[in-house]
C-alpha cells in the first residue's frame, strides 16, 4: 500500500468482514494504525483545551465583569448560560456535518465560528459603547464559541473509532475528551490573573486565534481502519433518533429494548452530573464569595476540580483500554453515588473559613466525574452528555439567589440545595445500568477470523 510508510512498523492484521453466513465469500480488510493518528489527536486536544477556556472564562470574575461593563450577575451569569442553550442543538448538527462533509470540514467549521467569537466579544470591551451594546456583542460572542464547543468533543468518539484500535481508543476518547475541562480549569485559572476583564476578554481572543492553525493536524479517515467497527460507515442522526424511540431501523442501527433503557439512563444521569460541573464554572463565585473567599481563591477551586479529574482520567483510561476492558458499568455504578454525595455535602461545606476541607471534595468530584467522562462517551452519550438538565440546572438557579438582607448577603444556599437534590436524583439512575459494551464485543471476534 502507498500509506505503508506511515505505519507504526508492525506487521498489519488481516481479517474478514463480518457476515450472517459464513460459507459466503467475504471482502477481505486489512486492520492498520497510522502515526497520524496521533498529529490528529494533538489538533483535536488544542482546539478541544481553547474552546473550553471560554465558557468558564466568566464564572471567577463575574462580579468584576458586571461592575466593569455596568450589567448585572444574571446578565454575567448568562454568558456562561448560553454555552449550554446552544450545545444540545449544535451537537446535534455535528454528526449530520460530519457524516455528509467529513470529519475534517466539519473541525473548520467549528474553528471558523470560534474566530469570529474571539473577536466579536473583544468588540463588546470598547469604551465608547452603552453597557447594553457592550453586552450584546459580548453575548454574540460568546453564543459563537457556544457553537464551536461540540464540534470537537461530539467529534472524539467518532474520531478515536476512525484511526485507534481496541488498545488505544478510550485513552483517544479519553484526551479528546479532557481538553474541554483542561480549558475550563485553565480559564478558572487566567481570567482572575488579567487586570481588568476587559483585557482578559483581548487575552482570550488572542489565545482563540492562536489555536486555529490546529485544524490542519485533523484528517478525515487512514487508508485502511483498526478495527471493524472503524471499517463501518457512521450512522445517520436519523437512524439513531428512529432507534431511540424503538421505530423499524437497519439492522446496524437497531437497538433492544434494553439498550434504549440505559441509553436513557446514562442520559439523564451523567447529563446531570456533567450539568453539576458547568454550574459550578459559571456560579463558582457567586457559590463562595458570599461567604468570604476571594475570587483567586473561587478559581483555584474550580481549577482544583477539573486538574484532579484529569490526572485521574489520564491514569484511568489506559486501564480501561488494556485491564478493565469489560467493567464499565461497575465503575459507573461505584463512581455516580461518590460524586453525587460529594456535591449533596457542599450544601453544607460551603461555610466562612473552610477552604481546605472544600479542596478536597473538589478533588473527590472532580476525579470521579472526568474519570467517568470517557466512560461515558464510550456508551454513546457523546450527543447528550451536556443534556436538558444542564440549562434547567442553570435557569432556575440565578433566581435563588438570597437578598441583600440575607446572612451572608446574596448567598447561594437555596441554589445549593436545589444543586445537589438534582444531582442526587439523577445519579440513582446509575443502578439501573447494564452498560452492555456490544461494539467491543464485535471488535474482539472480528479479528480473530483471520485470512
Amino acid at each position: 500500500m502507498s500509506s505503508a510508510g506511515c505505519l507504526d512498523g508492525k506487521e498489519p492484521v488481516t481479517s474478514v468482514a463480518h457476515t450472517e453466513n459464513v460459507q459466503e465469500v467475504p471482502d477481505i480488510v486489512e486492520y492498520r494504525l497510522y502515526k497520524q493518528r496521533f498529529s490528529g489527536l494533538l489538533g483535536f486536544i488544542i482546539l478541544g483545551i481553547v474552546t473550553g477556556l471560554q465558557w468558564s472564562w466568566f464564572g471567577p470574575i463575574a462580579t468584576n465583569t458586571a461592575d466593569e461593563f455596568n450589567i448585572s450577575l444574571a446578565q454575567v451569569n448568562w454568558l456562561g448560560n448560553i454555552t449550554f442553550c446552544v450545545y444540545l442543538p449544535a451537537s446535534f448538527i455535528v454528526p449530520v456535518i460530519s457524516t455528509r462533509y467529513g470529519i475534517r470540514r466539519c473541525s473548520e467549521m467549528g474553528g471558523v465560528m470560534l474566530l469570529i467569537s474571539a473577536w466579536v466579544r473583544y468588540a463588546g470591551t470598547i469604551r465608547s459603547l452603552s453597557p447594553q451594546s457592550a453586552y450584546v456583542l459580548l453575548f454574540f460572542g460568546q453564543f459563537f464559541g457556544a457553537i464551536s464547543q461540540p464540534v470537537f468533543q461530539v467529534l472524539a468518539p467518532m474520531f478515536s473509532e476512525r484511526w485507534f484500535d481496541l488498545r488505544g481508543r478510550t485513552t483517544a476518547t479519553m484526551a479528546i475528551a479532557i481538553a474541554n475541562p483542561i480549558g475550563s480549569a485553565l480559564g478558572q485559572l487566567l481570567s482572575p490573573l488579567m487586570s481588568t476583564p476587559r483585557r482578559s476578554i483581548l487575552v482570550l481572543g488572542i489565545i482563540s486565534t492562536a489555536a486555529l492553525p490546529a485544524i490542519f493536524l485533523i484528517s478525515d479517515s487512514p487508508p485502511s481502519p483498526p478495527t471493524y467497527s472503524g471499517s463501518k460507515q457512521p450512522l445517520s442522526l436519523t437512524s439513531l433518533c428512529r432507534a431511540i424511540l424503538g421505530l423499524s431501523v437497519s439492522d446496524e442501527a437497531h437497538m433492544s429494548r434494553r439498550e434504549r433503557i440505559d441509553f436513557a439512563i446514562v442520559m439523564f444521569a451523567f447529563g446531570g452530573l456533567e450539568g453539576a460541573i458547568n454550574a459550578l464554572s459559571v456560579l463558582s463565585a457567586q457559590w463562595f464569595e458570599p461567604v468570604g473567599y476571594s475570587d483567586t481563591t473561587c478559581g483555584l477551586l474550580g481549577a482544583t476540580l477539573f486538574l484532579s479529574g484529569i490526572i485521574a482520567a489520564i491514569i484511568t483510561s489506559p486501564l480501561f483500554d488494556r485491564v478493565f476492558t469489560h467493567v464499565m458499568g461497575i465503575t459507573l455504578r461505584i463512581l455516580v453515588p461518590i460524586v453525587s454525595l460529594a456535591w449533596l455535602s457542599l450544601i453544607w461545606a460551603i461555610i466562612p473559613k473552610n477552604a481546605p476541607a472544600l479542596f478536597v471534595l473538589m478533588v473527590v468530584i472532580g476525579s470521579c466525574s472526568v474519570t467517568m467522562l470517557p466512560l461515558a462517551l464510550e456508551l454513546g452519550v457523546e450527543l447528550t452528555r451536556n443534556a436538558n438538565g444542564s440549562s434547567a440546572i442553570l435557569w432556575l438557579e440565578g433566581a435563588l439567589r438570597a437578598p441583600s438582607t440575607a446572612d451572608p448577603p446574596y448567598n447561594m444556599r437555596d441554589a445549593l440545595i436545589f444543586h445537589g437534590c438534582v444531582v442526587m436524583v439523577c445519579g440513582s439512575f446509575v443502578f439501573f445500568l447494564h452498560a452492555k459494551q456490544a461494539r467491543r464485543e464485535m471488535d474482539e471476534v472480528m479479528p480473530s477470523r483471520t485470512v
